[in-house]
């Protein structure tokens, strides 16, 4: 559950499905539901394209290996003393990537010293915020700070970043979507965006909306059974089903939130019950004599962690290049080619 603290993030929801050799769970069924057409894509209105990189410039070659891990790259985690953060801590830590010993908090925390991998982070209370942040700014010149907070923090950090100047990565969902993106793009400022940050996701979510735009149709007359508990990946997922003329409605997502249903129905490993993100979509024919079945399952933070790291070194490349200081998001880091 998440914390008083405004700093702090929330663990990763839970979802949940049963696995192979299990008692199926009795998913409601979602047929003869009115088709809504509105459209949630992970794509934004850019033209899509698959990820391939056909040439490179001896400039971006140069800058693909200076953004490498070691070279001068430094991070500041906000949100260090919740999982999500302390998670990617671990991961750019193992990747190499320098992590600058301060991080920001709420008022209670203001003086404490966090350890993760190793490392003893100063945690800063609000009200010395943008002193601090400037000044870490100052000492590392290439800082990229990453924003795992809570939601209610999310457009004051954004607008602080903005204000200093520093390109950040924001993980943390909520807050005002509209005002952080009016907010960040006003400031021109280089920062990634993304409510979702597992790479392999946000592929796969890509893979469903160009099926979905070159295939409308396809599954016209199936029925869509489903059990997620990520409302926002599900709605993605389905949307791109109504597009291939499949019969949904996000009403009928089953929830199963009893922690002992997790292991004995779902098959969620007990280490996982306070991380972990199921999805599974049955599709089946109006006859019932064909299925398709579409799942992904993630237990614990490192997909979403790792995914952030190469937002950061994707991000690094783009200031040394002195690419276009706008708002990205995970596509294009995917776009990109050259995550580890």
């Amino acid at each position: 559950m998440a914390t008083t603290n405004w700093l702090v993030s929330s663990p990763t929801p839970s979802v949940f499905l049963h696995p192979p050799g299990s008692p199926r769970l009795a998913f409601a069924s979602i047929k003869n539901q009115t088709l809504v057409k509105t459209r949630v894509s992970f794509l934004t209105n850019a033209k899509r394209r698959l990820p391939a990189v056909l040439s490179m410039t001896a400039t971006e070659e140069g800058a693909v290996k200076s953004v490498l891990p070691g070279n001068g790259i430094s991070i500041m985690v906000n949100g260090c003393t919740g999982k999500m953060g302390k998670a990617v801590i671990k991961a750019a830590d193992t990747a190499g990537v320098n992590i600058v010993p301060t991080s920001f908090g709420s008022a209670s925390e203001a003086g404490q010293t966090v350890e993760v991998c190793g490392k003893e982070i100063t945690v800063h209370g609000p009200t010395e915020r943008e002193e601090v942040l400037s000044s870490v700014f100052q000492k590392h010149p290439e800082l990229i700070v990453v924003d795992y907070t809570i939601p209610t923090a999310v457009n004051d950090n954004a607008e602080l970043y903005s204000r200093v100047g520093v390109p950040f990565v924001m993980g943390t969902t909520g807050g005002d979507r509209e005002k952080l993106y009016e907010s960040v793009e006003k400031a021109k400022i280089y920062a990634v965006i993304s409510p979702q940050m597992g790479k392999q996701v946000v592929a796969f979510l890509a893979a469903m909306e160009i099926m979905a735009e070159q295939f409308p149709g396809a599954f016209s007359g199936y029925s869509l059974e489903l059990a997620s508990w990520i409302v926002r990946t599900a709605k993605a997922v389905i949307s791109c089903f109504q597009e291939l003329g499949v019969s949904s409605d996000m009403d009928q997502i089953q929830l199963i939130r009893d922690p002992k249903q997790q292991v004995e129905m779902v098959g969620v490993p007990e280490e996982h019950v306070s991380g972990h993100a199921f999805h599974l979509y049955h599709l089946t024919s109006p006859d019932e004599t064909v299925s398709f079945e579409f799942q992904h399952n993630v237990c614990g933070r490192s997909i979403y962690a790792e995914g952030t790291v190469d937002a950061v070194l994707f991000l690094a490349k783009k200031i040394r290049l002195k690419a276009d200081q706008r708002i990205y998001n995970m596509i294009d880091v995917l776009r990109e080619g050259n995550m580890r």
